[in-house]
């Protein structure tokens, strides 16, 4: 499900900030949601997740235009039991960096969400 540019669905009691650490050890803020409401916005970065391991990370302009893309989501989908988000880059290299630096991200220990 989709929403337009500039709405979002944000469920009460199901946003929550966590810290994943990215490939390169930098650290980056995530807003989780609720998997089963999850709506996708244009202006933001998903990664979908299973405990501490990301399945997919991408945007809805992806999903849109790459195949390879919808069908990894799809199936993270399947096997996923939580989802986050961040806004994205819009400059396409910054934004196929921190893919490719959450793709390996895990949760950060020890640090606490402000």
């Amino acid at each position: 499900m989709t929403e337009g540019p500039s709405s979002k669905v944000i469920h009460a009691g199901f946003s929550r900030a966590v810290h994943w650490q990215g490939r390169s050890g930098r650290l980056f803020d995530l807003l989780g949601e609720n998997l089963d409401q999850f709506c996708m916005s244009e202006a933001d970065l998903y990664l979908l997740a299973q405990g501490g391991h990301a399945l997919w990370v991408g945007t809805l302009a992806e999903l849109v235009a790459d195949p390879v893309s919808r069908s990894r989501f799809r199936l993270a989908l399947t096997c996923a039991d939580r989802v986050f988000h961040l806004p994205a880059p819009t400059d396409p290299a910054e934004r196929l960096s921190l893919v490719w630096e959450l793709e390996g991200a895990e949760p950060a220990r020890g640090v606490q969400a402000a």
